[in-house]
């Protein structure tokens, strides 16, 4: 379609809603803009047709042929497109709100709480996505995410969440009453480690552990990491939300704790997008943070 072959959507939504109403101030009062804005327009549509379409009638305006035929026409075509938005809002009032983020971060941190969400807010049905890939929210019809880094991206509003602290954690029973509390301590203990995630292990590192020098297996997901360690298989390097469950419940105990600078879980979501839905559900997310 060549939209310039026909007039603006403005300016022949301004001829319809005139003739609909029979005149320029009702139409200015419908669509809440001045008399003159509504007249503009109808003379725009004129010009365009190379035709009048309204002319004075008393105090309004009245058709002529023209104008009724082309009314019609815009009054149909109007009421298709309003169908087919209302169709669409509620088509998106009705289904779930879509929350994509790490699987390791909804297994271990967000489903542990949504209880407490679907509780408190029964009517909001919440459709979890687990994606290790970064999506894009706008394309992929989410409405928002969680997403761990340093913030800042672009075209996305991230507000803080929750701090990623990197923990050492091991269980008790893999410790005996040992003490582990420096590096040449960790260095006799075996070590499990994420095949994906090596960030942990330049961390240790650069902090002066030679990994290989110890005992060192992996595992390909956090899911299969946690149960080694509960049981005591060996000691790793966990972004801190991901086990506090654990350490609070005595499980896993934490060795060191090192506070990594700017990274955190950040909820992002498109700019100005955010449903009052999705509005609830940020608030609630950031309550599960709040002291």
């Amino acid at each position: 379609m060549d939209w310039r072959d026909i007039p603006s959507l403005a300016a022949l939504r301004a001829f319809e809603a005139a003739a609909r109403a029979g005149s320029f101030s009702l139409a200015a009062r419908e669509l809440n803009v001045t008399h003159a804005a509504i007249a503009q327009h109808v003379r725009a549509v004129e010009a365009h047709l190379q035709t009048s379409l309204l002319v004075r009638s008393g105090r309004g305006v009245a058709l002529t042929k023209a104008g009724q035929r082309l009314s019609a026409s815009l009054a149909e075509g109007f009421g298709v497109i309003t169908t087919g938005v209302r169709a669409v809002a509620a088509d998106m009032a009705a289904r779930p709100l879509q929350v994509t983020l790490t699987p390791s971060f909804a297994e271990h941190w967000l489903m542990p709480r949504l209880a407490g969400f679907w509780s408190a807010h029964p009517d909001i049905t919440v459709s979890i996505t687990p994606n290790r890939e970064v999506v894009d929210l706008r394309r992929d019809s989410f409405d928002l995410g969680i997403r761990y880094g340093r913030g800042g991206w672009p075209g996305l509003e991230a507000v803080h969440l929750v701090q990623a602290d990197f923990v050492i954690v091991a269980a008790p029973a893999l410790l005996q009453g040992q003490k582990a509390d420096t590096f040449d301590d960790l260095a006799t203990l075996p070590w499990i480690f994420e095949t994906m995630h090596y960030e942990q292990r330049r961390w240790l590192t650069d902090l002066g552990l030679n990994l290989t020098a110890c005992q060192v297996k992996q595992v390909p997901t956090l899911s299969m990491l946690l149960p080694a360690l509960r049981v005591g298989a060996g000691v790793s390097v966990i972004a801190g939300p991901l086990v506090e469950q654990d350490i609070a419940q005595g499980r896993l105990v934490a060795l060191m704790r090192e506070r990594r600078q700017g990274l955190a879980y950040y909820i992002i979501h498109p700019p100005g997008q955010l449903s009052d839905r999705g509005a609830v559900f940020k608030t609630w997310l950031l309550g599960q943070t709040s002291p």
